[in-house]
């Protein structure tokens, strides 16, 4: 899977050439899960009969150990492609995009045109300058909003009730490039940041499979727009350390950060578990899974650090009054289980959230 020499390539694109030279040489450059479903619907699109293209090669991220087993796997692009019968020798995975041994190989390609969805290196600018038709990418947002790694996260981390999916041309600043075509979508304040993410690569990979003819005839070139600088917001890539809620902010913020921060790295709070016979106190960290906001104020019964069972719901004082409930919660190692599980599993004692957090 790694680099093969640039001669071996040169013979293998020989060969292709001779079926197909007519259509247009294509590589895909993605790493995660999301990104396996853009390359599923160009794998189907490009074995039409009428196929303005072929994909002539596969980027991702190196193979990585992944699960509890540790194990060395490919990334999900690179087993879905492996899967349908891809060469492997044409599945490139260089640590970064600009390795000399990878540019030249990937130069004697010869690609015309390059397609990103989540490939999570940044291609420089000697990259940029190697397809003739360009390189675009499938951004899931309505640039120039939520420029950079985590789009959806941030998006959702600040509540937006409209996203969307764009099209655009790569440049070297990150996702400054003009847009070819963008959809707007409306989401409700349930959905969670896999969920959401899914389904914009999904629409994403619809959306560049009807643009494509314009790509690869030049004409998206001409009617692409440039962004508006004055409007760019940006993304920045989610941490560990982000992951605690802090219970003096309103239950909606902490709503809106755990659909945000569900997945990776997931959202936690430290909790203070106190058994009322012996008053022995111990902290737990606590995976908080799902959550909605709480819309009743009449549980202002016991202190307001006290973390009380209502109606299914383990309900957490926050902020300007508000409440939050906590339907589903995780401890380590443990299976996720409803509040009323983890309710019952505490055989009596007490619960009070700690208010010395990190003010993530």
């Amino acid at each position: 899977m790694l680099s093969s020499s640039s001669v071996m390539l040169r013979r293998f694109y020989c060969v292709g050439a001779a079926t197909s030279s007519h259509k247009k040489r294509l590589v895909y450059l993605g790493s995660p899960q999301v990104s396996a479903s853009v390359l599923d619907a160009l794998f189907t699109a490009s074995s039409a009969p009428d196929s303005l293209f072929e994909i002539t090669a596969i980027v991702t991220q190196p193979p990585s150990a992944r699960d509890r087993g540790r194990k060395v796997m490919p990334s999900p692009v690179a087993q879905h492609a492996l899967d349908r019968g891809f060469p492997s020798e044409l599945i490139f995975t260089p640590i970064k995009a600009g390795e000399e041994s990878f540019l030249s190989s990937f130069k004697a390609l010869e690609p015309e045109l390059c397609i990103t969805a989540a490939y999570g290196n940044i291609l420089p600018t000697k990259f940029l300058n190697i397809p003739s038709m360009g390189t675009v990418n499938i951004h899931p947002s309505l640039l120039p909003l939520y420029r950079g790694a985590a789009p959806v996260q941030r998006a959702l981390q600040d509540g937006v009730r409209e996203t969307g999916v764009s099209l655009a041309y790569t440049v070297r600043q990150l996702d400054a490039g003009p847009v070819i075509a963008c959809e707007k979508m409306e989401i409700d304040d349930k959905i969670k940041a896999p969920e959401l993410l899914e389904f914009l690569f999904s629409q994403g990979s619809k959306l560049l499979i009807s643009e494509l003819p314009s790509i690869l005839d030049g004409s998206a070139k001409t009617k692409a727009t440039p962004q508006d600088e004055s409007k760019a917001t940006l993304a920045p890539k989610i941490t560990q350390e982000e992951s605690y809620l802090s219970f003096d902010k309103k239950a909606t913020v902490l709503h809106n950060k755990v659909r945000a921060f569900s997945g990776w790295p997931g959202t936690r709070a430290k909790v203070l578990v106190i058994d009322p016979k012996t008053d022995q106190q111990n902290t737990i960290d606590l995976k908080i899974i799902t959550t909605r906001v709480h819309d009743n104020n009449e549980i202002r019964n016991g202190e307001k650090d006290d973390i009380v069972f209502v109606k299914g719901s383990l309900i957490f004082p926050c902020g300007d009054g508000t409440a939050l409930e906590v339907l589903e919660v995780q401890l380590p190692g443990k299976k996720v289980v409803n509040a009323a599980a983890f309710w019952n599993g505490l055989r009596g004692q007490k619960l009070k959230k700690l208010r010395s957090l990190s003010s993530h």
